[in-house]
């Protein structure tokens, strides 16, 4: 990008034939570059989830997005970062959603993530990306390992504080067993997810974890 040359006290103004050119405005290219940014990252979403990370190709997701694989090198230096960069995407759209940036305490928490069954629902897309990439990452050799392992991480963890702070208003009951509580609840919503997507005609994903829920607050209530 084209700049002007800083002019500092003391030292003379650069002549006005020789003066560089003025930047162009930038908001344009920035916009077209964010644009085809967001295009290549929805594409390589659906790519991920219909072919798995081993089984989609740069070269298809550049074609698809009319460019070239130069091209889409550009905005992605490799397979990986893509991959990583539609990870975090996921991510990034159900914590804005539904404000997951921090789960509330007790009960809250649980009716939060049926709220979250519910949303995920409408966007079976992101759900398969999820299931089929998460499946993938159980070899160690996987790209996606460590986000895999730092995800269940992170959300066994705020579930397991959710629970804890229930548990400490006396919401809860005393004797709980927070982390087998919160390992089994991402347990059942990943299991309800898989067998949704591979039979949602007969599968309620949502309205089934709901009465999970509702199940187990009847169990776990002080």
């Amino acid at each position: 990008m084209d700049a002007q040359p800083d002019e500092t006290p003391g030292t003379p103004p650069t002549p006005p034939a020789t003066r560089a050119p003025r930047a162009r405005p930038r908001g344009r290219g920035y916009a077209s570059g964010d644009a085809r940014r967001t295009r290549i990252l929805n594409i390589a979403l659906q790519e991920f989830a219909e072919n798995g990370y081993r089984g989609t190709s740069l070269a298809r997701i550049a074609e698809r997005a009319e460019l070239t694989q130069a091209g889409l090198l550009h905005h992605f230096r490799s397979k990986q970062e893509l991959l990583v960069a539609v990870l975090d995407l996921r991510d990034r759209m159900d914590a804005e959603h539904l404000d997951l940036g921090e789960l509330p305490g007790g009960e809250a928490a649980l009716y939060k993530l049926a709220e979250l069954a519910e949303h995920n629902r409408n966007i079976p897309g992101l759900v398969q990306l999820f299931t089929v990439l998460t499946g993938e990452a159980v070899t160690t050799d996987h790209p996606a390992h460590g986000w895999a392992q730092d995800r269940y991480s992170g959300l066994r963890a705020g579930i397991t504080e959710s629970l804890e702070a229930g548990r400490r208003s006396g919401e809860l009951r005393a004797d709980l067993d927070v982390h087998a509580v919160g390992t089994q609840v991402f347990a059942m919503m990943d299991g309800l997810q898989l067998q949704w997507l591979l039979d949602p005609e007969h599968v309620d994903m949502a309205t089934l974890f709901r009465d999970y829920v509702e199940h187990l607050l009847s169990r776990i209530r002080a």
